[in-house]
């Protein structure tokens, strides 16, 4: 399908009616007791997610996204009374998110800024007590953008850096439609098992069903694992408003990959199965920094970022995904860098040529949705007939619902 006719697809061709009482507002007590549903060749049934390991083949390769939610709203109140929320979304200075993270005293963000109107100039304070004493974190609107507010934080203690800082004063930042605030058990249950990378402001929900037990299992059965990470942005939460996919502006997020899992990817003759859209848009992205490569092998890192219509070039398919990843391996080498690190804004809709993957593990995800777009481009029209099946056998949906595993049309599950 030409670019044209995938900015052309109507949103409304990819609704259905999701009932409030279908969408999970808390978790399960045990995270691989949720359901599973399965697909494969066209057929669905279901499971319950601790089985996982007998349905995914012995010789697979599965990519994880091992990014780590932050504290990301500070709630701060004028001396008026008023309530501001300042929602951090993604580092401005320094950009890095490991560098910012370790800031001791100042450091800035991009953020989102609730209750905005209230908040016209001067620094906001907030007053936090800690272990140590008191510190008095401020906030002060520096650049005022379209979509984000650049603000700059200080705080007087030193010691603290804003990795810290965040993990005292911040609330989670658990999805809105949950229509509840967070609580305790969220700092637990919001997270992967194995998340390990600080920088996300909503969690890769696909991950969430598994537990120490389920990635035991897996190893067991020999079957390989590699991460990647994504920092996810609030922007995942963003419904497509506008009538076609073209009037959509897709959310950037940063993206690192290590040598070793694209070496990994490079030597992989198995079957690969991703876990989340995050893991899957990651791999993807992959491709299209490997193409931009091979006709300009100088390029610099933020040159390598994926804009959202790019992959519908028709030009894009003149490199194979086996020189796209020898291009990236070649780069990094080059660089003397064992870590590629640069950012994507792809959107996969239906009609999108997947270069990789062969099965897909992910929640069920909301009505008229670029996460949905995914889908439908992955499996196809079945899409319906996936959410159909889930609607009618009391499935949980959404952030803390249940999940898929989704194989592709073309896979062959007995081959693989």
């Amino acid at each position: 399908m030409k670019k044209i006719e995938i900015e052309q697809l109507q949103i409304t061709d990819f609704d259905y009616i999701l009932p409030d009482e279908k969408i999970a507002k808390y978790p399960l007590e045990k995270r691989d007791s949720s359901k599973l549903l399965l697909y494969a060749g066209g057929n669905i049934s279901s499971s319950v997610f601790s089985l996982l390991p007998e349905y995914i083949p012995s010789n697979s390769l599965m990519i994880f996204n091992n990014t780590r939610v932050i504290h990301a709203r500070l709630l701060f109140r004028k001396d008026t009374g008023a309530q501001i929320e300042v929602f951090c979304l993604s580092p401005a200075e320094p950009s890095d998110y490991a560098l910012n993270f370790q800031q001791r005293g100042n450091c800035s963000w991009h953020c989102m800024i609730g209750n905005a109107k209230r908040w016209k100039d001067g620094a906001l304070q907030l007053k936090i007590v800690h272990e140590k004493g008191i510190i008095t974190l401020s906030a002060q609107k520096k650049e005022v953008n379209e979509n984000d507010v650049t603000v700059e934080f200080s705080w007087d203690d030193p010691s603290i850096t804003f990795s810290e800082l965040l993990e005292i004063a911040g609330k989670l930042p658990i999805p809105p439609y949950l229509n509840r605030p967070a609580e305790t058990n969220d700092n637990e249950t919001y997270q992967t098992v194995y998340s390990r990378i600080e920088g996300s402001v909503a969690a890769p929900t696909a991950g969430l069903h598994f537990t120490n037990e389920v990635m035991d299992a897996l190893h067991r059965k020999g079957i390989q694992t590699d991460e990647v990470t994504l920092h996810v942005g609030a922007g995942t939460f963003k419904p497509v408003k506008s009538q076609i996919i073209r009037s959509h502006e897709m959310h950037t997020e940063c993206i690192s990959v290590s040598r070793k899992t694209i070496a990994d990817l490079y030597e992989n003759v198995n079957p690969l199965i991703v876990v989340g859209t995050t893991s899957m848009r990651t791999m993807e992205s992959l491709y299209y920094m490997g193409r931009k490569l091979q006709f300009n092998p100088d390029l610099k890192p933020h040159e390598l970022a994926v804009l959202q219509w790019e992959p519908y070039e028709e030009e894009n398919e003149r490199v194979s995904p086996k020189q796209a990843l020898e291009n990236l391996l070649d780069y990094l080498d080059r660089q003397q860098a064992d870590h590629l690190i640069s950012s994507t804004q792809i959107i996969i809709a239906p009609g999108y040529k997947f270069h990789f993957v062969d099965g897909l593990i992910t929640n069920f995800h909301q009505p008229q949705s670029t996460l949905l777009l995914l889908i439908a481009a992955f499996v196809g029209n079945d899409w319906r007939n996936i959410y159909e099946y889930a609607l009618t056998h009391d499935f949980r949906f959404l952030s803390y619902g249940d999940s898929s595993l989704l194989f592709s049309p073309d896979f062959n599950l007995k081959n693989g």
